[in-house]
């Protein structure tokens, strides 16, 4: 994929440049210590997913964290639910930075910043190789692509009013390289399918001062079987991924426990299951080891399903959770 800087105007003869601001990479954004990422959003009717997250908002969750997958266009969706919230921040995890340009990319961004100020989080990211091609792109640096991207967008042109408010943006990170991108160009760095020794890893690579933000998935249930059972449905296909399973071999997971779908220790170590009170513990070892505010995604025998009840028991479970204290905002 070539990027286009955005500097330029096409056919204008001479161009517009405008200078970066640094606006996608100042101030802060205290996002509060857990919120909720959720793939079920992406399937449901338009109706089922404001009438959920309306109700996220009203159980207290700082932020809600929407993908892009084979679903629905995440800044469009994003767009389409934070008229359902009154205070929770809307997140990208991720926005995919092969599906737009770096000018169509911040400038959505800039849009959404202006029509909800300090409401929406740019979480970006390169995605995976076997995703980028389905797309008709190839990478060989996923690195370099995304500094370049990262300094489009700094650079693009934009004829709209500004938002009043910074634009916010993190970057999907797992290797210690894009972990220092994040930390170098964005807010802080958006982790997925991670142990608690990653955060740990991580948050001495950036820092005190960039935001670290891990998904921690959730079976609620005490049944380790099923737990495990529904564990491997989703991160049995995660792990032959390249991204993921190098990043847990630099962990000192081993080969055996990547293959037939993840031994039992991997998905013990990816996946917290039990009752409200087994995973808030597990939000607590995240919010010690750095993170500034855990998504947690809730995973049932059903992918689609809009797992509404687990979400009230989060939500009086984590409700007076708070960020470790040697850990700074953002």
């Amino acid at each position: 994929m070539a990027v286009h800087d955005g500097s330029r105007i096409p056919g204008d003869g001479v161009g517009f440049p405008r200078p970066s601001t640094g606006l996608a990479v100042s101030g802060s954004m205290d996002l509060g210590p857990v919120g909720i990422w959720s793939m079920g959003l992406e399937a449901a009717p338009l109706s089922a997913a404001r009438e959920a997250v309306a109700e996220l908002d009203e159980l207290g969750f700082s932020a809600l964290w929407i993908p892009e997958a084979v679903g629905k266009e995440v800044m469009s969706h994003a767009a389409l639910l934070l008229p359902a919230a009154r205070n929770m921040v809307v997140a990208t995890g991720i926005a995919n930075l092969w599906a737009r340009d770096a000018t169509a990319m911040v400038n959505a961004q800039r849009t959404l910043t202006e029509a909800f100020p300090e409401r929406f989080l740019l979480g970006i990211g390169v995605s995976h190789t076997a995703a980028v091609a389905r797309r008709g792109h190839e990478v060989s640096s996923p690195v370099r692509a995304t500094r370049d991207y990262l300094q489009a967008m700094d650079a693009a042109f934009y004829a709209g009013a500004e938002p009043t408010t910074p634009l916010r943006r993190v970057l999907a990170a797992l290797g210690p390289r894009m972990v220092a991108l994040a930390g170098e160009l964005t807010l802080g760095a958006h982790t997925y399918t991670v142990p608690v020794e990653h955060t740990e890893q991580a948050r001495q690579q950036l820092g005190s001062e960039p935001l670290l933000i891990p998904e921690q998935k959730v079976v609620f249930t005490t049944d380790p079987d099923e737990a495990r059972r529904i564990g491997r449905g989703n991160v049995g296909r995660l792990l032959g991924l390249p991204n993921y399973g190098n990043n847990l071999r630099r962990l000192g997971y081993r080969e055996e426990d990547l293959a037939n779908g993840g031994s039992d220790r991997v998905i013990d170590a990816l996946v917290a299951w039990g009752d409200a009170d087994r995973i808030r513990g597990r939000v607590r070892e995240h919010l010690d080891a750095g993170a500034n505010h855990v998504a947690l995604q809730v995973l049932t025998a059903e992918p689609s399903e809009l797992p509404r009840w687990v979400w009230r028991e989060l939500a009086a479970a984590t409700q007076d959770l708070a960020r470790s204290p040697d850990v700074q905002a953002g």
